[in-house]
């Protein structure tokens, strides 16, 4: 210990007596590297460019419209942006697939993997979405094959189907004996030696995922608190060596800004409650299931968070593009910055002409190798497509609040109620949530398959169950009891219901008729839902208690047959559904 303390002294004395500067520090080791990331989420099968442009807020808060999305243009644009660094990946949160055009959904979904292996993608969080066939079908366009565990053949384009080369990610989806679905979390590693860098990505779904897909989808899994579980595993990477912490998770924010404002104005949803919980360790977080665009500093909410959180809105339309500054010595971030892109595409009008396009923007070529394979599955259901089911009397927009009444939605319930009355039915309700699309022909009035086949893409049965009156009405105050989220039922013709949502929850509703009598408790009423309602989706528990049960159509066939019933099918009036204020 004296020979320690002597030494520096001598030095001191040697510098003191001399007029040369010190000798310089040992070199650095390794300097800081950047990281470039890009997020996706909530691409949901959208092979093709979506039919309408999109209409973003820009940072000065006016909308802009743009023609966008397309796998091939999505290929194009991850393409660029990733090459702007060496080391570089693509991570998605949820949603991936399900709810999806006929041209992806109608072959499983297969096409949607086969796409983002093309791109790269590296990690997929689960999001509700992908447990719409259930989980093991799941698991298989995770391994490939053609095992079959829905009504629609598995392998109809590429037989065998290989699966996905990326990997999906469940760090809180919990199986029977304890593992996870999937891999909690996954790591990469970029470099060598002393300027190696390791990221680690958590992926996770919302714990709401068995009140948003059908139970059976979902049986035998447990799903556990997202932010418990980010904070259960960022130790875990931290003695791993990770760098970088990035979560994947489907969930997301609502705000009041443009999708590129860095502000976090107006933040809301359900996301905040997890990021106020969430391990300040965590670097980025790519979140989904809103469909909003945003790139929120979360450090601006809570300092001692100093991440960033964003969301590339939906379909492919847009790509978040993150820098992350690595400082490989440190093995911590010590600069982020993120940018949300919009994937300005070729569109198409009715007319076969290109839509223009926006100049504030960029445009981006299409790839050629994916638009190739997007041709080849485009190609093989162009058949289905394109087949003419009816004529309406005119275009059906689909609700905008899940609370909406809308003319596409009575049209739904009364098709419902058409395709059952053969099982005694007499009501027929629809979640306004399952109306994915509006009812947009391109002249307006021709109706085909995929139009249908878009605004229902998910092959539900039609269940017919009697129900006594007070359990209809204990059934309809659900729609407002604050399990879930809020959303009234589309009710078909001769229904009426008023609600008011200044009274406590369970006295909302206010009344109900059927053909103008008010419904009786101690009646008997044939209802009609589809299988996803029937099992107690979108937290409506009510349906099970019905008895009697009768399966019918598919929710498409009875489209398909209520369409082709008259020459021309009139779009029903609103005036159903009446909020008292």
């Amino acid at each position: 210990m004296i020979t320690r303390l002597l030494a520096p002294a001598l030095a001191a004395l040697t510098l003191s007596a001399c007029a040369t500067l010190p000798e310089p520090g040992p070199a650095r080791v390794a300097d800081p590297v950047t990281l470039r990331i890009i997020g996706l989420n909530d691409f949901h099968g959208n092979l093709e460019p979506l039919r309408r442009p999109i209409q973003p807020i820009d940072d000065a808060g006016n909308v802009q419209e743009v023609p966008a999305a397309g796998a091939a243009y999505l290929a194009s644009a991850v393409a660029k942006y990733r090459a702007q660094d060496e080391y570089n990946m693509v991570v998605s949160a949820g949603d991936l697939i399900g709810a999806s055009p006929l041209a992806s959904s109608i072959f499983l979904d297969e096409p949607s993997i086969g796409v983002m292996n093309r791109i790269g993608l590296g990690f997929n969080a689960v999001g509700n979405h992908e447990f719409d066939r259930g989980w093991q079908e799941l698991l298989r366009l995770q391994q490939g094959g053609c095992a079959k565990f829905t009504l629609r053949e598995p392998c109809q384009v590429e037989n065998p189907y290989p699966g996905a080369q990326f990997n999906f990610l469940a760090a809180n989806v919990i199986t029977a004996d304890g593992s996870t679905l999937f891999a909690p979390y996954g790591i990469q590693r970029f470099g060598s030696g002393a300027g190696e860098i390791a990221v680690g990505v958590i992926g996770l779904t919302t714990v709401d995922t068995p009140t948003l897909v059908t139970p059976s989808g979902v049986a035998g899994l447990t799903f556990a608190d997202e932010a418990d579980t980010i904070n259960k595993l960022v130790p875990e990477l931290v003695a791993q060596g990770v760098d970088v912490i990035v979560v994947s998770i489907h969930q997301g924010l609502y705000t009041e800004v443009g999708f590129n404002d860095k502000s976090c104005g107006g933040v809301a949803g359900a996301l905040l409650g997890i990021l106020a919980r969430v391990d300040p360790r965590v670097d980025v977080v790519i979140s989904g299931h809103t469909h909003r665009p945003y790139v929120c500093d979360y450090s601006a909410i809570d300092p001692a968070r100093k991440f960033l959180v964003t969301s590339a809105g939906y379909g492919g339309s847009m790509l978040t593009d993150i820098a992350l500054t690595v400082d490989p010595v440190l093995g911590d971030v010590i600069a982020a910055s993120a940018n949300n892109i919009i994937v300005q595409s070729e569109v198409r009008g009715a007319d076969g002409t290109a839509l223009p396009a926006n100049p504030a923007f960029e445009k981006f070529a299409a790839d050629t190798e994916v638009a190739a394979y997007v041709a080849r599955y485009v190609d093989a259901s162009q058949a289905a497509a394109n087949r003419k089911v009816g004529v309406v009397s005119g275009p059906a927009p689909k609700a905008g609040p899940a609370t909406e009444e809308s003319r596409l939605g009575n049209l739904i319930a009364d098709a419902q109620l058409a395709g059952t009355r053969g099982a005694g039915a007499q009501i027929a309700l629809m979640n306004n949530s399952g109306i994915r699309v509006s009812l947009d022909p391109d002249d307006g009035k021709n109706v085909s398959y995929g139009d249908i086949y878009a605004i229902q893409p998910f092959g539900n049965l039609l269940i017919t169950r009697s129900y006594t009156g007070a359990q209809l009405l204990a059934l309809l105050e659900q729609q407002f009891d604050g399990e879930g989220f809020m959303q009234t039922f589309s009710v078909s013709e001769g229904l009426a219901m008023a609600y008011d949502l200044r009274r406590p929850s369970g006295s909302r509703v206010t009344s109900v008729t059927l053909d103008g009598q008010p419904i009786d408790p101690a009646a008997t009423y044939r209802v009609t839902m589809n299988s996803f309602l029937a099992a107690g989706g979108d937290s409506f528990t009510m349906f099970q208690e019905g008895t009697d049960s009768v399966a019918g159509p598919v929710d498409l066939d009875a489209m398909e047959e209520y369409l082709r019933a008259v020459p021309v099918r009139q779009l029903p009036p609103v005036g159903r559904i009446t909020e008292i204020k």
